[in-house]
């Protein structure tokens, strides 16, 4: 990992089971209070209508560490997605971080020194899906936060991999080329 954790960015993708629409898309920025990714989340903490941000927490008066929040890619225009979005994704995001912490992942004695912004998709037909399963909501987004947070300290993709795969993968929605 790259000291002094300054700017790292990452991402996954973690697809639903079939039928659901609780595919988890998470994009990651973790980086130093005291760095440009502090500036950043402080300066999410003024609300915007339909991407209302929120700390990852486990429970009431259970905020994690490294301090993260989550903002809405899409906009939310009902309560049914805004209870979801501070739900279940809350709950997966704020459990994924603190088992990164618990797993080696995030250092601890560097956990009160980070903070992490995690932009989280919900599909806008999930709340109304009339078989969702929340669980699954809930799987998708915890296995997606971990592994982006990985990748986020780990530099992956590395640009070697990058600069090797350039014309042998293709963006998963590529329709024009």
């Amino acid at each position: 990992m790259t000291q002094p954790y300054t700017f790292h960015a990452g991402e996954a993708t973690v697809l639903a089971a079939d039928g659901q629409f609780t595919d988890a898309m998470p994009e990651i920025l973790i980086g130093r209070v005291d760095g440009p990714v502090g500036q950043a989340f402080a300066n999410m903490m003024a609300q915007t209508k339909g991407h209302t941000a929120m700390f990852a927490i486990r429970a009431c008066n259970q905020l994690v560490r490294p301090a993260t929040i989550t903002v809405p890619k899409v906009t939310l225009k009902d309560m049914a997605n805004i209870d979801l979005f501070g739900g279940v994704v809350q709950s997966a995001t704020a459990d994924a971080v603190i088992d990164c912490v618990i797993e080696g992942i995030i250092p601890k004695d560097v956990a009160n020194d980070l903070c992490i912004i995690s932009l989280v998709w919900i599909d806008p037909r999930c709340a109304t899906h009339a078989e969702l399963d929340k669980k699954d909501m809930y799987r998708t987004n915890y296995e997606a936060t971990k592994l982006a947070i990985k990748r986020a300290l780990n530099n992956e993709p590395s640009i070697d991999e990058l600069i090797a795969n350039r014309h042998t993968i293709k963006h998963d929605m590529d329709d024009w080329s």
